[in-house]
């Protein structure tokens, strides 16, 4: 549908930067059989990221799209890990010692 194709096109054309508000128009590439997207310089230093990384695009509550480096599947993981710490701090305190 009409809305779906605007979305696409919206992911293949901006970037938000994480420094400052910024919209780049981004140029889709065929390589082989995928299509890929080029970051500029200023975009790939504000988002901290190189060669290999992996960012995630993240769709926000107003249908807009986020490219970032944020990982939410590691953050619910790590708020677990810091819940079985908090809940069995003295058992970890004893076996490290």
């Amino acid at each position: 549908d009409a809305r779906q194709a605007y979305l696409r096109q919206d992911v293949y054309t901006s970037v938000y930067t994480l420094e400052e508000f910024a919209m780049h128009a981004l140029k889709v590439h065929k390589v082989g059989n995928s299509l890929n997207l080029r970051l500029p310089k200023d975009a790939v230093n504000a988002l901290r990221v190189s060669e290999g990384d992996m960012v995630y695009l993240t769709e926000t509550t107003n249908g807009e799209y986020l490219i970032t480096p944020y990982d939410p599947e590691f953050e619910r993981q790590m708020k677990l890990a810091e819940k079985g710490m908090r809940e069995y701090r003295n058992a970890l305190r004893e076996l490290a010692k």
